[in-house]
């Protein structure tokens, strides 16, 4: 039986406090009926032992890329928005098959809805620059799927949208060895570059397409910080929430996967 683990104390809730970051981490004991989270226990399911499933994710790089995504992802909601929260409330996942909903933790806060995007580094670009290690993300989306833009034009990318999700956090597990994480606005998120598979793009269309490859470092800089609170009081105050692009929602059209980029304010979106 696998024993499960938690994290306790630190300063995940404080923008201040030791670097990096430190958590406690303690041992949870598995209901074998239900497994360790209350659910299905697949691990006693299928009968696969801690070596079993320490050799699948050792011996099959795309499945430990997949388990290293999803516990990002689980470790990002559980330090910084769990459901038992003082901060925020109605914590949800959408559902990984809705490619039309970005954003891998949604929450209300301060009466407003959020979603964060979590993205990992790739650990085989780490490398040491002048005494900063530095490192690369994808930041992408895993199906390729149609985007029709304000001006009527449509393209089919894996590029996130500038207004498809409010921030991002970008997990530094490869610099630190822990479950650390760099936060940003999605409008302060470089574009997708003019070169490669992108070229086809036009200038208009480009503005609204987030980079899919983006440069992280040791210890991060602008647009980055290492806690969400300013970033969402700012998105509050300044009534950005949900799109972070004036001008610019999201939607859904009627009869197909497919993302539409609606101007609120034309005047707003002029073609250039």
């Amino acid at each position: 039986m696998i024993a499960a683990t938690r994290l306790r104390g630190g300063n995940a809730g404080s923008a201040r406090g030791a670097w990096p970051p430190r958590f406690v981490v303690e041992q949870m004991t598995p209901n074998r009926k239900c497994g360790s989270l209350g659910r299905v226990g697949f691990l006693d399911q299928w009968r696969l032992s801690y070596d079993e499933i320490n050799e699948l994710i050792t011996d099959n790089p795309s499945l430990r890329s997949f388990v290293a995504g999803y516990a990002a992802e689980l470790k990002c909601r559980r330090i910084w928005f769990p459901p038992k929260s003082d901060k925020v409330t109605n914590v949800i996942k959408y559902d990984d098959h809705d490619r039309t909903k970005k954003g891998d933790i949604a929450f209300d806060y301060r009466s407003q809805h959020f979603n964060v995007e979590v993205k990992s580094l790739q650990t085989n670009s780490i490398r040491d620059v002048n005494g900063h290690k530095v490192a690369n993300f994808q930041c992408d989306a895993s199906d390729r799927r149609p985007v029709e833009f304000p001006d009527g034009s449509t393209v089919e990318t894996t590029c996130l949208l500038v207004s498809e999700f409010d921030l991002l956090a970008v997990c530094l597990f490869g610099f630190y060895e822990d479950w650390i994480f760099a936060f940003a606005k999605n409008a302060d998120l470089p574009r997708v570059s003019d070169r490669g598979r992108a070229k086809g793009y036009t200038p208009y269309q480009r503005q609204w397409l987030l980079a899919t490859s983006m440069p992280m470092q040791d210890p991060p800089i602008a647009p980055y910080r290492m806690e969400p609170w300013s970033l969402l009081d700012e998105l509050v105050e300044a009534g950005k929430h949900g799109p972070t692009v004036p001008g610019v929602q999201v939607t859904e059209t009627d009869t197909q996967e497919q993302l539409r980029l609606v101007p609120t304010d034309p005047e707003q979106l002029r073609k250039d």
